[in-house]
Formats: C-alpha cells, structure tokens, sequence
C-alpha cells in the first residue's frame, strides 16, 4: 500500500513550518505503511549548516553530537571539499553505519515503527527548510528494516520514494551491477532510486532520467522523486497507485490521498489534480 508525501515551498516565510507540515501530513498517512517510516528534510539551517556538507548515517555506533565534532576534527568541513566519496566518509568516522543520504542541503531520516512516533523522535516537527518529503511503508517486496525503508538516497541532494512495485526490477539490478553500481538492500524501489541517480549523473536532467525509468521500468508505481533544486511526481502507464497534487503561489504539495493535504495553508486556493499516467511533472526552485 505505502503513503507519499512531498512539499515543496516557494514562499520564504513559510520554512520555519516545513517539518510541522510535512509531520502532519506524513501522520495523514501512517495507516498506509505503519511498519516503517522516512522523510528528508532540505535546508535545515542546523542539520544542513549552510556551506557545509551533511553525511546522514544509519545505525551509527558514534552519537550525532561526537560526530560532527568528528567531522570538523578529522575531516574539515566542507566535506565535499575532501577527495573522499561519501560512503569512504561514513565508514572512516562511524565503521558499520549505513550512509543514507548526502549532499549540501539534505537530511535523510527514517527506522521501523509508527510513522508518527517516528517523526516525533526524529523532532521532525522542529526542522525548517524549503523542501521536503515523507513515506509510510507497507513492505511488500522486501523485509521491514531501517535500510528497506524509503525515501532511498544514492546520489547527492537526492531522493526517491514510492508506492507500488517494480516487475521487473532484478534484471536491471543485474544490469547496473555489472555496470559497477552497488546496492544496499534487497528492495525494488532502490533499484529505481539507482537507475535515477546513474542518468542524472550521466547529465540527463530530472524529467528526461524519470521518462528513462517510464520506458524501462515495469509494474505499478507512483514515484516523487526530490533533488537539491527541483521536486517530481511520475506514475505507470496504468496509474493505479493514488496520487494528488495540489498548487498555490506558496507552495507544491503531493500526497497519495487528499486528506494529507487538506489541512495546508490557502488549500482552498489550490489548482488540485491528479497526474496523468506516465507523464513527469517537474517544479524547479
């Protein structure tokens, strides 16, 4: 089943209610997927300092707090001004965490259980930003973990969660791992979040690597896929998988029900419609 959420706003003033918003709208949906929850928050002034990198690990043996001194000791900061890949970073500070996000304005959070307790001790509803995104998992195609939950991020300042399945995801796994790429997990929406980072990073641009994944990909899916300057809604030729969308001045949102959106700010003003099958539909900052 699963539950997607997304905001992306265009009016300043309102960052400072970015994780209150996106908590509520994330708690709409817990029925959806109630065995795991994620979200990721862009442009948090304290998780994602501006000029700086962050590097979101899971399952850190290293407390938050000894770790970013970790990282301004050892590492200097930018990060991104170190010749070291992201995952080289996470293992050489916190060896057994999983890295699950990273970039200049991202912060990946998610584990398994309530998607409201979740978001709760995750202070979600504190953070600020211009941008965010949120599931609720009801694991169908690989085992409930921290590491199956979404939104999957493998490429920086980007993320990617979804409901439904993919058929045929494991003949394209094969074929990015003989291409070199690595996996994390056994789910199907990593392949795609996989797939989606290789054409961006080959030079596509977000709306022509989601049309890849549409002519590649088979089964039935609603993605929203998230990057450090744009937010994108795509679904399967069929679209049996819910999703709205809702558009005001202020603000994108998305959601697989409207009841994840019914209470945002000027709703009532909102263009509100559901995306058509198979077409992309891309919102720059």
């Amino acid at each position: 089943m699963c539950g997607i959420v997304g905001l992306h706003l265009r009016e300043p003033a309102l960052y400072p209610r970015l994780g209150e918003l996106l908590t509520a709208m994330l708690g709409q949906l817990a029925d959806r997927g109630p065995d795991s929850a994620g979200m990721a928050i862009y442009g948090d002034p304290t998780w994602s300092p501006d000029g700086h990198s962050t590097v979101t690990l899971l399952n850190s043996p290293v407390p938050a707090t000894e770790l970013a001194m970790t990282l301004t000791a050892d590492l200097g900061v930018p990060v991104t001004g170190i010749d070291k890949s992201p995952t080289t970073i996470a293992r050489s500070i916190a060896p057994g965490a999983r890295l699950i996000g990273f970039g200049s304005e991202l912060t990946v959070l998610k584990g398994v259980g309530d998607p409201r307790e979740l978001a709760t001790a995750f202070c979600l509803p504190q953070a600020r930003g211009w941008q965010g995104i949120g599931h609720t998992r009801m694991a169908t195609e690989s085992a409930v973990t921290p590491e199956g939950s979404h939104p999957f991020s493998v490429g920086p300042d980007q993320c990617l969660v979804h409901n439904g399945s993919f058929s045929n995801h494991m003949s394209i796994k094969h074929q990015l791992e003989r291409e070199g790429v690595v996996f994390d997990s056994e789910n199907d929406t990593e392949v795609g979040a996989r797939f989606v980072a290789k054409q961006l990073a080959e030079g596509a641009g977000l709306e022509k690597a989601l049309l890849a994944l549409n002519e590649t990909f088979d089964g039935f899916y609603t993605l929203l896929v998230s990057t450090a300057e744009s937010f994108a809604v795509v679904r399967d030729a069929i679209s049996c998988k819910p999703a709205i969308i809702a558009e005001t001045k202020q603000w994108v949102a998305m959601a697989s029900e409207y009841r994840a959106l019914a209470d945002l700010p000027g709703i009532g003003d909102a263009h509100i419609f559901e995306p058509e099958p198979e077409e992309v539909y891309v919102w720059h900052r």
